[in-house]
């Protein structure tokens, strides 16, 4: 299956092992190694259902390769290696696309953030990646995935699902349904965004769970990784979705709603760590939505998992009969716990 593959990139398939690698959900992903065990490459395979252009994602990471080479040559930049023909997407005889990444040595990932520590740096990397690249036009940039965090978008479908979905599941999800319409003014300071000189387009990573970040042997942060959605957005994309997978310990499959709590000290690493790399770059206006990023995020994933419920699983789908349900339940009790906390942490923040 690889052979040819490797092949036109230069490697003599006799001289490697390929194994299944990583935890990601979307592409395919195997580690290249000699026989000795030693990693040398990682080669991937792009989920076409998701990312439909994979043209558009080897044009960006191109582009921002090339930028930071010339402006940042020190960051240590995961792009994908070219060709022996100079291509940065191999296509095989399926209509698969494939790309190789050099194994970066003595580096490793976590699935799960334990410490404050972890976050601190995983915050540091993200803000580094979009700072660094406050020079590039984000605008140059391909869109990978149309309106992937828009959240008036997410709220029309909502909407939709009220209207034309399972009516059975909406009667049965009325409490929520209500509390998800009262938190409708997260869409309305959305939309003020939208159209606020204050806030400026960048380029932001659109993925920043905590395995999108390599670490070295000391447990500090290296680099970014996974650059598959990195398009043009607001900082509140990033900073929002490390609050949602960041701050509780109970991830959002957690059933037992009692143990979803949002931890202070993950907050104020958040911020420690981003505001470190961008508090000179992000302006006023958006410095005081710091708080809002982590409301937004938490709340369209909520939106999105009720929506899927109500339109009988036909996005995410469902090991168990009402899965959705329960995953927008608790990331209803997330937005809940992390609201009450709005006062202190805008607090925290402005003495960062």
């Amino acid at each position: 299956m690889f052979n040819n593959i490797l092949t036109r990139y230069g490697l003599n398939p006799e001289h490697y092992t390929v194994q299944a690698f990583g935890s990601g959900l979307i592409n395919h992903t195997w580690k290249i190694s000699k026989p000795d065990g030693q990693p040398c490459y990682i080669l991937q395979k792009i989920n076409t259902a998701v990312f439909k252009e994979p043209e558009a994602i080897a044009n960006n990471i191109t582009a921002l390769g090339s930028y930071l080479q010339q402006h940042c040559p020190g960051y240590l930049f995961a792009g994908a290696l070219p060709t022996t023909a100079g291509e940065h997407l191999c296509l095989n005889e399926k209509n698969e696309y494939f790309r190789l990444f050099p194994f970066i040595a003595r580096s490793h990932s976590i699935d799960m953030v334990f410490t404050p520590e972890q976050a601190f740096e995983a915050a540091r990397q993200f803000a580094r990646f979009t700072n660094l690249l406050s020079g590039f036009d984000a605008s140059r940039l391909q869109i990978t995935i149309p309106r992937f965090h828009d959240l008036s978008l997410r709220y029309q479908q909502f909407v939709s699902a009220l209207n034309e979905g399972n009516s059975f599941r909406i009667q049965d999800s009325s409490g929520l349904i209500a509390y998800l319409q009262e938190q409708q003014h997260l869409v309305d300071s959305y939309e003020r965004i939208k159209k606020d000189p204050g806030f400026k387009l960048r380029v932001i990573h659109h993925d920043t769970k905590i395995s999108n970040v390599l670490f070295d042997d000391d447990h500090k942060g290296l680099c970014v990784i996974d650059l598959d959605t990195v398009m043009p957005g607001y900082f509140i994309s990033d900073v929002g979705d490390m609050m949602r997978t960041y701050l509780s310990a109970a991830n959002e499959e957690e059933k037992e709603f009692q143990k979803i709590t949002v931890r202070d000290e993950f907050f104020t690493a958040i911020a420690r760590g981003y505001l470190g790399e961008m508090q000179h770059a992000l302006t006023a206006t958006e410095k005081q939505h710091f708080v809002y990023a982590g409301q937004f995020m938490i709340y369209m994933q909520a939106l999105r998992f009720l929506t899927d419920h109500l339109n009988n699983d036909v996005y995410y789908g469902a090991r168990y009969d009402g899965h959705n349900f329960i995953r927008a339940q608790n990331q209803a009790v997330l937005l809940q716990q992390y609201t009450a906390k709005e006062g202190l942490f805008n607090q925290i923040i402005s003495t960062i």
